[in-house]
């Protein structure tokens, strides 16, 4: 694989992904496509190897321009997608029209074009919530929000490319991942942010949710490794290992920013909230693959990069970040 299509890579996942790649393996050339909606920053790739990165901006959701920019890619690994729970609950069109149009769209031109692996980042939010136990890959799927609704229909639509014209067509769903970078939206650089400022941070309902950590970085190595060593019409869990209650996570949070649980603001529970998430990566195991961040450690340096990084959020948190804000938290 010389050159490699990622989607959605100026994103949280995605970025950490091309930088992956680069760094990794010399002879790989990037080609970088992102629509930049709200949560796509080019701060994100700032300072990779402008020879061997072509950033394009575009959007799967149209079939012509992401067709052009697949054609001469060995690969495409699709991160694109609307990912955040409380976005697709204020309104679902852009999740259905990215995430499931948009791999429609991948799909047929890798079909059209003949691109030799098609991998699907996923998430482990499409099983839904299990109370015991970890879920396998063979389990059936049970999305309960919107978002986790749109990522299982666009995994549908990927695998049928798969079974009818043999497409070699990959997924991985990956666990709740955390580190540099982070659309502060999500929970724990919204709760990092917002403690170095002193303000409250909002925790859903009784804060006992259980979400497992994988820190990017084994997230990547986690998509790679299926990208490459996987075998075509399977899916990969890539799990970190390292399953919290929210009451935790925002203890040790506050604890690592040097501020006290006065911060902590309970707030009404998210609709149809999954109470735990929890996944076996035992088969990506089986190719090789292992976590390697320590949950603590890479807490510890997640949250000291947002406290050295405040160039990079807090021209973020303005403008449409503040008008999502209210709408989700009320001013609060």
């Amino acid at each position: 694989m010389k050159r490699i299509l990622v989607t959605g890579g100026a994103g949280f996942i995605g970025s950490a992904f091309v930088r992956y790649q680069l760094e990794t393996y010399p002879d790989v050339h990037v080609v970088n496509f992102d629509k930049l909606t709200y949560a796509g920053n080019l701060d994100n790739v700032k300072g990779v190897d402008d020879k061997r990165h072509t950033f394009i901006k575009g959007d799967i959701a149209d079939a012509g321009a992401i067709t052009e920019a697949m054609k001469g890619c060995d690969a495409v690994v699709n991160f694109a997608a609307e990912t955040h729970v409380d976005r697709s609950i204020l309104g679902a069109a852009e999740f259905i029209n990215t995430d499931i149009t948009g791999v429609y769209n991948i799909v047929e031109a890798a079909k059209t074009l003949g691109t030799k692996r098609v991998l699907l980042v996923s998430t482990d939010e499409v099983y839904g919530s299990i109370l015991d136990g970890s879920f396998k890959e063979s389990d059936p799927v049970g999305p309960r929000n919107p978002y986790s609704a749109s990522k299982a229909g666009g995994e549908l639509i990927g695998l049928s490319y798969f079974h009818t014209f043999g497409l070699p067509v990959v997924i991985t769903r990956g666990s709740n991942t955390y580190g540099p970078f982070q659309y502060p939206e999500k929970v724990l650089p919204l709760f990092v942010t917002n403690a170095i400022d002193d303000i409250p941070v909002p925790l859903y309902g009784d804060g006992k949710n259980v979400r497992d950590w994988l820190y990017v970085d084994d997230h990547c190595s986690g998509i790679d490794t299926a990208l490459r060593k996987g075998e075509p019409g399977q899916i990969y869990n890539v799990a970190g290992g390292n399953e919290r209650e929210n009451i935790v996570l925002t203890h040790r949070i506050l604890e690592l920013a040097g501020k006290t649980a006065a911060l902590i603001k309970p707030v009404a529970d998210r609709p149809g909230h999954d109470r735990r998430y929890s996944i076996d990566a035992s088969k990506l195991h089986a190719l090789g693959w292992q976590p390697k961040m320590d949950w603590d450690a890479g807490m510890a340096l997640t949250v000291k990069w947002y406290r050295d990084n405040e160039w990079w959020w807090r021209k973020i948190k303005t403008g449409e970040y503040l008008e999502y804000y209210k709408r989700q938290y009320g001013g609060q």
